[in-house]
């Protein structure tokens, strides 16, 4: 086979081929000319014509290597007479409008950019980081258009830090599928309006759980906009702020202890932290020597171990009594952080309580947040909240590519 014929079916060209490939300072030009008789489409409606207004100069269209030499498509393009927008500059088969490298290589460049940052990927296909970009948006256009929007039921709402100075992005996560449905800047009320506006009323009525952190604005937008919906707190938060109030009783403890003591304590932080089955024989060893001793910490231990029983429970109406004594329990320990972790408890307590029925949690959407920081880590931030969700979109939306 040609070295023409096989570019000319690998770029799909009907009313197109390519008379010649020569080399010129080592890259290939590949010259293509139109067939003179055959149908053209206007670049804005398709419609398909043979009336030509008037002929380009001549323009160039970067294609995917051969072998290690750049080829260059290079083509007059014409502006055809359309019946119904008039003249209009064709549509090429080979490339986008305003592009300046084919579709073979925008695809090339997007596959490998959801791997790579793109600045390596540039630097892989010898371009610039602006043709990265431009062809990683593109990517994300045509994703939106292929992928498939289905019913939502259980979603999950959290946010993610973007950069620092408390600036963030508010995600919202398919839970029953796992998957990526909207993203918006900062997490107020008005974030939060936008995404809602977004979703449009008829969406909103499918959405039967919520699963979110206790954050104010989160909760007053679904009970105003999701009647419906069941509101759940999550799982992690509620854990993250249970460690957090052990942390404090132990850090508080730590300043008070002299001596041979103050060894003895002495990188126990994650022993007070850590699931007692994960820990190792020695670490249990260690930490039971610890429990013996009448300190405030090991009454944070004990309540922090009792607490953790509640989400064993499968029926609200068990859970509840035992959840009331624990926070009992809590208020009258005499730890001023376990004192406000139950304040916290109480003013959410439904939301809590909601676990046992539901066992729903944003497990899946911590984990988005983690691939969301690597794509930050990656190209070590970006500038423009735009393209750092056009980068989330393209590395974690898990939209098609063609």
């Amino acid at each position: 086979m040609r070295l023409e014929t096989c570019i000319r079916k690998g770029l799909g060209l009907k009313a197109h081929r390519v008379r010649e490939v020569r080399e010129e300072a080592g890259q290939l030009l590949a010259e293509i000319e139109r067939y003179p008789h055959r149908h053209l489409r206007c670049g804005h409606c398709l419609r398909r014509t043979r009336r030509i207004h008037s002929r380009q100069p001549r323009r160039r269209w970067r294609d995917l290597r051969i072998r290690d030499q750049d080829l260059i498509l290079v083509y007059a393009p014409v502006r055809v007479l359309c019946p119904v927008c008039g003249p209009r500059l064709e549509a090429l088969p080979w490339a986008s409008r305003w592009q300046r490298i084919t579709h073979g290589l925008s695809l090339a460049i997007a596959r490998l950019s959801r791997e790579l940052s793109w600045k390596q990927t540039a630097l892989f296909f010898g371009t610039d980081w602006k043709t990265v970009a431009a062809a990683v948006k593109a990517a994300v256009q045509r994703g939106f258009e292929l992928r498939r929007w289905k019913p939502l039921h259980v979603i999950g709402i959290d946010e993610v830090s973007r950069s620092k100075g408390q600036r963030y992005l508010t995600l919202v996560y398919d839970l029953e599928r796992g998957r990526l449905v909207w993203i918006g800047e900062n997490r107020d009320a008005e974030t939060m309006n936008r995404f809602f506006a977004w979703l449009g009323p008829r969406r909103a009525r499918s959405i039967r759980v919520v699963c979110c952190d206790m954050w104010a604005v989160y909760i007053d937008a679904v009970r105003e906009k999701l009647p419906q919906a069941k509101l759940v707190f999550d799982r992690f938060h509620v854990v993250q702020h249970l460690n957090r109030a052990v942390d404090e009783v132990r850090r508080a403890g730590w300043r008070q202890l002299t001596g041979e003591e103050k060894s003895a304590f002495k990188r126990t932080r994650w022993l007070w932290l850590k699931n007692p089955w994960n820990l190792k024989r020695e670490d249990k060893r260690r930490l039971s020597l610890l429990c013996r001793k009448n300190m405030p910490i090991v009454r944070a231990y004990y309540l922090k171990e009792a607490f953790q029983s509640f989400w064993d429970y499968r029926s609200p109406g068990w859970a509840r009594p035992y959840l009331t004594q624990w926070l009992w329990w809590a208020s009258h320990s005499r730890l001023e952080p376990f004192k406000r972790f139950a304040q916290m408890i109480r003013q959410h307590l439904d939301g809590i309580l909601a676990w046992t029925k539901l066992r729903v949690s944003n497990g899946a959407l911590e984990g988005m947040n983690n691939k969301v920081k690597v794509v930050s880590h990656r190209a070590y931030g970006y500038r423009s909240v735009e393209t750092y969700t056009t980068a989330i979109w393209h590395g974690c939306g898990n939209l098609p590519l063609e």
